[in-house]
């Protein structure tokens, strides 16, 4: 795939859209987060925290042999790859949105030049393909197979992955991706310090969940070793009852090493952070705000939990 530049970005998506386009097929639905893709050091540690801890049930990996799923319900998981040699950037690998039809979204990019690579099929009959955003980070839309994986008994702590957040520099290159291009909403931002941006989420154009950019002073592929990053480069996990949750994961030693909380975030969610062996954030949010949130009201509707 090739990475497209800020400028070209700029110049593509900027209102009104390129003329060229105005023939583009019409957007299939992005309707949520599907998962989030890690590379692990320790591929056994990994495994025992994944599913251990979270309560996530393992599986095989349709996309990539070489990898393992841990399922938060039947269509939401982290995927899981061996760490390749002096590999040393980051550990998150790439995100994922789930689309209705990734063919038609594909098109849909190529008829505005955004450089999608191939459409790929899963042995489980899903199909995929993956794109760069401005800032170069790997982004996947899959659409998935009537068959659903067959799964071991589990009890994750939560059933839904509501967001996943990475690294971005710079804002404003994202939106003409993300809000210009793909449709996505806002729904909130916040920050760490007074005149800042520090946290802004956007929501999937069809659903409630939603993206997270972690705002950095990095010029965009700025190196930075996976320790600093863990804590940015994460994927959450909607909670109803943070008390009830926090009380059965300490009781059953379930919190692991480096977890904190549970505490109200700025966005006035509970939430509770624990940490996989390779230092990225597994973030436990609860579904609604107890009290309001800094900075930004929330512009688009809260998740809610699965009732199945």
């Amino acid at each position: 795939m090739r990475i497209l530049s800020v400028a070209f970005w700029v110049s593509l998506l900027a209102s009104p859209f390129v003329a060229s386009a105005q023939s583009a097929p019409m957007r299939p639905p992005i309707t949520g987060v599907s998962h989030i893709c890690l590379y692990a050091s320790n591929v056994a540690a990994t495994e025992h925290f994944f599913v251990f801890n979270i309560g996530a049930a393992k599986a095989p990996d349709p996309e990539n042999p070489a990898g393992q799923r841990y399922y938060i319900n039947a269509t939401q998981f982290i995927e899981v790859l061996p760490l390749p040699p002096g590999k040393t950037a980051t550990l998150l690998d790439h995100v994922a949105f789930i689309t209705t039809d990734a063919e038609g979204l594909r098109n849909y990019l190529v008829a505005y030049n955004a450089a999608p690579g191939d459409l790929q099929t899963g042995t489980d009959g899903s199909h995929w393909f993956k794109v760069n955003d401005p800032e170069g980070n790997v982004i996947e839309f899959v659409q998935y197979s009537a068959q659903r994986p067959s799964l071991p008994a589990y009890d994750p702590v939560g059933r839904h992955i509501i967001h996943v957040g990475f690294v971005v520099s710079s804002y404003e290159s994202e939106d003409y991706f993300y809000k210009g291009l793909l449709g996505f909403r806002p729904y909130w931002y916040g920050s760490s310090a007074p005149g800042a941006i520090s946290w802004m989420m956007q929501q999937v154009p069809d659903g409630a969940d939603w993206l997270e950019y972690m705002l950095s002073s990095g010029a965009p592929g700025t190196p930075h070793p996976p320790q600093a990053l863990g804590g940015s480069n994460h994927v959450s996990i909607g909670i109803v009852d943070m008390a009830t949750t926090a009380a059965t994961l300490k009781k059953a030693n379930r919190l692991g090493t480096g977890s904190n909380g549970p505490k109200i975030g700025p966005d006035g969610k509970w939430q509770l952070n624990l940490f996989d062996p390779d230092g990225t954030r597994i973030e436990l949010i609860e579904y609604g705000n107890v009290q309001p949130p800094c900075c930004s009201p929330f512009t688009a509707p809260n998740p809610k939990p699965p009732t199945d």
